[in-house]
């Protein structure tokens, strides 16, 4: 049984135990009335057009990759107080109600509110209730103090409606983060709430925010990840691009043992095996340009996707090819989850997977040097449901080093 005692005076709330949820039930607790109401999605015969679905300010920043310039290490300066995380919406304050001696137990968030607030005449509408169970004693303060406290105890959150009398609670909220105005940090917070799963964003390119709905859990997560960038000033961002190979020798595989003929011994620096596929690291002889020459000699070679990941020191990043090549084929589900980190002696650590929307396709630990490139090399088309012509994924990556530094200047230029 977990416990969260919080004191005011002489406040005790403890958070006793959860309940099973039901994402689509609202409760309304009116003047001594509860009701409850399953709201059933409406369903549209007719859907958007696929041109406006696919409509992606994202993408020229996303899927621009300069391979004949890249900086292997940049500094970029940002200001520490522009990272802000604020919730959206109205929520007017409470009436100055004193609450003496309020107490209850094991019952309920959404029922204890209603308690609390029906001598004040105040509607209680829950949006996804049940919330979890928790017990009070002898509750002492203002109404709005202990209004959130009931809240923050089941990890819920409230807004009022002063001209409606109306306090509406709810599991999730709406919130906007207000990044650096600095295009590499905001890549990379994208890619962290990727990574978490929150795939459901808006993004205001000219102001710099990022908009979703987030439970007590994201937001801590969210608060996290700020209070990194104080502590943690080094970003590991991926040049990447994805190509599709068709080999038109007489076995239908590609000769990758003649790589290590045709480049000097040591620009292959490491061969290493996943569950399917295997990752060559190497020097930057072999590069965007000088891979596809070799390739191009013994297979049709097809950029599926190309882009960028940043991915702040130690979190998880995730990059959707279909963000950054042609959408509906069989690889447009195709994602890199990046994980990475600096370690001493100017060494990347890696960790990379592959995955389609059905599940995971092989996953490797990469050890490399700063300048150093690799690419996964062997993943049969098959994987994606193309069994002829004979084919396999190739996802070559550049890793680059972002270090930031913080300033208290206001910056007026975009990097």
């Amino acid at each position: 049984m977990k416990r969260l005692f919080i004191y005011c005076g002489y406040i005790a709330v403890a958070l006793l135990c959860g309940c099973k949820i039901n994402p689509q039930q609202t409760i309304v607790m009116p003047n001594n009335v509860v009701t409850a109401k399953i709201e059933e999605p409406e369903q549209l015969p007719i859907h958007t057009s696929e041109g406006a679905r696919n409509l992606d300010l994202e993408a020229p920043l996303r899927c621009s990759v300069n391979w004949n310039a890249q900086q292997i290490i940049t500094t970029i300066p940002f200001n520490i107080k522009a990272f802000n995380l604020v919730r959206n919406g109205r929520n007017d304050m409470l009436p100055r109600y004193e609450v003496n001696g309020f107490s209850f137990d094991t019952m309920p968030a959404e029922k204890a509110l209603y308690k609390l607030l029906k001598e004040a005449d105040i509607r209680v509408i829950a949006k996804d209730a049940p919330y979890a169970s928790i017990s009070a004693e002898n509750l002492r303060g203002e109404l709005s103090e202990v209004v959130r406290m009931i809240a923050e105890a089941a990890e819920i959150y409230y807004t009022y409606d002063a001209n409606n009398k109306t306090l509406r609670i709810s599991r999730k909220s709406n919130f906007s983060l207000h990044v650096p105005k600095s295009r590499p940090i905001l890549l990379s917070v994208l890619d962290v709430l990727r990574g978490a799963g929150i795939t459901d964003i808006t993004t205001d390119w000219e102001d710099y925010t990022i908009s979703f709905d987030a439970d007590f859990a994201l937001q801590n997560k969210i608060m996290t990840l700020i209070a990194y960038f104080e502590d943690n000033p080094i970003l590991v961002a991926f040049d990447v691009s994805i190509f599709r190979i068709y080999p038109n020798t007489p076995n239908g595989e590609i000769n990758w043992q003649n790589m290590v003929n045709i480049f000097d011994y040591g620009t292959i620096r490491t061969a290493k095996t996943g569950v399917i596929g295997r990752v060559l690291t190497t020097s930057n002889d072999i590069n965007i340009q000088t891979l596809q020459n070799y390739l191009g000699q013994q297979a049709k070679v097809e950029m599926l996707s190309q882009g960028k990941i940043t991915v702040p020191n130690l979190w998880l990043s995730r990059f959707d090819i279909g963000k950054c090549g042609a959408r509906g084929n069989a690889w447009s589900d195709l994602s890199i989850l990046a994980k990475a980190s600096l370690e001493q002696g100017n060494k990347i650590f890696s960790n990379i997977t592959l995955e389609k929307t059905s599940g995971q396709i092989t996953q490797f630990n990469i050890r490399s040097k700063i300048g150093d490139n690799f690419m996964i090399i062997g993943i049969p088309n098959e994987i994606f449901g193309v069994a002829e012509p004979k084919s396999e994924t190739l996802v070559f990556m550049v890793p680059r080093i972002i270090r930031t530094t913080k300033t208290s200047k206001h910056l007026e230029y975009n990097l």
